[in-house]
């Protein structure tokens, strides 16, 4: 802790050197100090194995295959899942606390998931590491439509003029991906995967039909093609209003819709799509927040195994 105080304090000092002089409001666990451990038991058919599986929440231990909600007012959700799938339960831990230069950080990983049968490597399964506000909705029961087993995005209507926080990232030297989605052989794809972190603004409504729909009120989303050492007090800038003209902008900084859409519930209790429609005046409120860190930018199931991202301290600034 006393350690932690000490960071926390050059931090803060960093930002006033560089003339940022932010006032930071940190968002609850993202010291990520704080983790529970869950201990689930895979299926005899796959081998029976026992699964650490690790969530962003206040200290505790949860031993059995049960479903994992948001605890102790959580905020952060994990691609970390328990599966059941046709009865076989498979556990999957993609992000887990990590000691780096003595501090605790949140590490996510790409990996290859592989199922085993009666000792033969039945079905691989590439999974990126992510964390994000929201939640998932276990158990899991099949790979298809991965967006439709997760809420994304928290209420939250000030406007931050950054993100800032602390970050590295561990970055294979290849220029090829791989699709792998345990239903069909394996395929390797041209080009370097990215890490990537975003914090997105949204205004969002509902229809009579319960159909939710989005405007973008402000943008922060960065990549990374390559390691980066540890580097402590980033600020990533959130624009606001239409970025579409900005020399700066980049197709995958857009509008979220289609099969890129993520979904929340309706005041019906329904997981839908929520639709981003268009772009807000740059001087709206907004209603929600979407972050996300993650060790992949591509589509589910297409990564490159090995590539980790490391977040700590994670605050809007203002």
């Amino acid at each position: 802790m006393y350690l932690r105080h000490i960071l926390v304090t050059a931090a803060i000092f960093l930002y006033i050197a560089q003339g940022l002089a932010l006032t930071l409001e940190p968002i609850k666990y993202a010291d990520f100090s704080n983790w529970v451990t869950r201990d689930i038991t895979e299926s005899k058919l796959i081998g029976g194995n026992h699964k650490t599986v690790y969530e962003i929440a206040p200290t505790r231990k949860i031993t059995g295959n049960e479903p994992y909600m948001n605890q102790g007012g959580s905020p952060w959700a994990t691609s970390n899942v328990y599966a059941k799938v046709s009865g076989v339960v498979k556990a999957s831990n993609t992000v887990s606390p990590v000691e780096v230069n003595g501090n605790i950080m949140a590490c996510c990983r790409t990996k290859m998931e592989q199922v085993k049968v009666l000792g033969l490597v039945n079905m691989d399964v590439m999974v990126a590491g992510s964390i994000f506000l929201g939640r998932i909705f276990e158990p899991i029961t099949s790979t298809k439509g991965p967006f439709k087993k997760m809420e994304m995005g928290v209420p939250y209507t000030k406007r931050p003029v950054a993100l800032v926080f602390d970050y590295k990232v561990d970055m294979p030297a290849t220029d090829s991906r791989v699709r792998s989605t345990g239903l069909s052989p394996k395929k390797t794809l041209s080009g370097r995967d990215n890490a990537e972190i975003y914090c997105l603004l949204q205004r969002r409504w509902e229809d009579k039909d319960g159909n939710l729909y989005a405007h973008r009120v402000g943008t922060a989303r960065e990549r990374y093609s390559k390691s980066v050492p540890l580097t402590r007090g980033h600020r990533m800038d959130i624009h606001y209003g239409d970025i579409t003209h900005q020399p700066w902008y980049k197709p995958w900084m857009g509008l979220l819709d289609g099969d890129k859409a993520y979904y929340a519930r309706n005041s019906k209790g329904k997981l839908v799509p929520v639709h981003e429609v268009g772009w807000a005046p740059a001087d709206a409120q907004p209603t929600h927040v979407l972050l996300m860190a993650s060790s992949s930018c591509g589509e589910p199931f297409i990564g490159t195994e090995g590539i980790a991202l490391y977040v700590d301290n994670i605050a809007f600034g203002f």
